[in-house]
């Protein structure tokens, strides 16, 4: 199962990488985007849910590293308010049609 990073700029100017078990971030997120601090939050954890999900299928438990992304993200988020916004710098690896 591939794993991945994002890499996010919070409203403050701080940049986060966080762990991801699954690309299924691809499906959520877009590299360049900007969301408000709400919307990011609540992509994240669905994302974050179903790729610990994901590994739950494949080898039988939840991915705790999945929660502890999602739970960060969350404490990182209640630091602003949710009209602020959030930018994803990056995510690691590409899809592979972002790649070429």
């Amino acid at each position: 199962m591939p794993e991945m990073t994002f890499t996010v700029r919070w409203p403050d100017g701080r940049v986060d990488d966080c762990y991801s078990p699954s690309l299924v971030m691809h499906d959520h997120l877009d590299v360049g985007a900007t969301y408000t601090v709400e919307d990011f939050v609540n992509r994240a954890a669905i994302a974050l849910d179903q790729a610990s999900e994901r590994v739950r299928a494949r080898f039988g438990f939840a991915c705790s590293a999945s929660a502890a992304s999602s739970e960060r993200v969350r404490l990182t988020g209640a630091l602003f308010e949710p009209t602020e916004t959030v930018q994803v710098l990056r995510m690691q690896p590409p899809l592979p049609e972002e790649s070429s």
